[in-house]
């Protein structure tokens, strides 16, 4: 089953608690969050006393998405709140095998982002072998409801294909601007994991599961 990560950031944060209680129970969720530092891209989001209430009101798994200057420091300060994935960004590090490697210790899953004008061939090879994941970005990170940016989809082909050569095991994620139409394109490429937030959100909390499935069934 392809897994679907709701982004938490488009959702009503005034409500959060009964946000959490509509998505428990759906099948292959993980629960997306966009921490920013207002630094690394122009936007600041909830930090470590959020995510802590957030990992102690569900049982989903939380993947939690870095947009951050210095990775480095979060791996630590986050490392008991029982983040299931730990996402931080390709351009954000001189060394990131090293903290892939660091990360590992703490979080069951470690991935790497690329941002839309990166292109997936700097991601080396040494590198996709140590991660369990790879999140493509299909819009500049900062910012949710922006529109889907196609030509950043080939990179999900591009890495299936070296996944497929090297017999790797890690995950595809995809994040931005996804709805019924570019999950398509997405599925089409070779994506495991979708990030969606205000498609999902959108809805009324009694068509969340709805919503969900159908991102994967286009």
């Amino acid at each position: 089953m392809k897994i679907i990560a709701p982004s938490l950031l488009a959702c009503d944060f005034l409500n959060i608690e009964s946000e959490l209680k509509s998505l428990e129970g759906i099948e292959g969720l993980w629960l997306h969050l966009d921490i920013m530092d207002g630094h690394f891209v122009p936007n600041l989001t909830f930090g470590h006393p959020i995510v802590e209430l957030i990992a102690k009101r569900t049982k989903i798994p939380l993947d939690a998405h870095f947009m951050v200057t210095n990775p480095e420091f979060y791996i630590d300060t986050f490392k008991d709140y029982k983040l299931t994935n730990f996402t931080f960004h390709l351009e954000a590090s001189d060394n990131c095998l090293a903290l892939v490697q660091k990360a590992k210790s703490f979080y069951p899953s470690v991935g790497i982002s690329i941002k839309p004008n990166t292109p997936a061939s700097a991601l080396s090879l040494d590198l996709l072998k140590a991660v369990d994941l790879v999140l493509v970005m299909t819009v500049e990170p900062g910012f949710g409801g922006q529109k889907f940016m196609p030509d950043c989809a080939e990179k999900i082909g591009y890495l299936n294909d070296i996944r497929q050569r090297n017999n790797l095991k890690f995950q595809i994620q995809v994040d931005g601007g996804i709805n019924n139409e570019t999950a398509k394109t997405c599925l089409n490429y070779g994506v495991d994991n979708m990030v969606a937030g205000s498609h999902i959100f959108k809805q009324p909390s009694d068509l969340y599961q709805e919503t969900i499935n159908k991102l994967r069934e286009v």
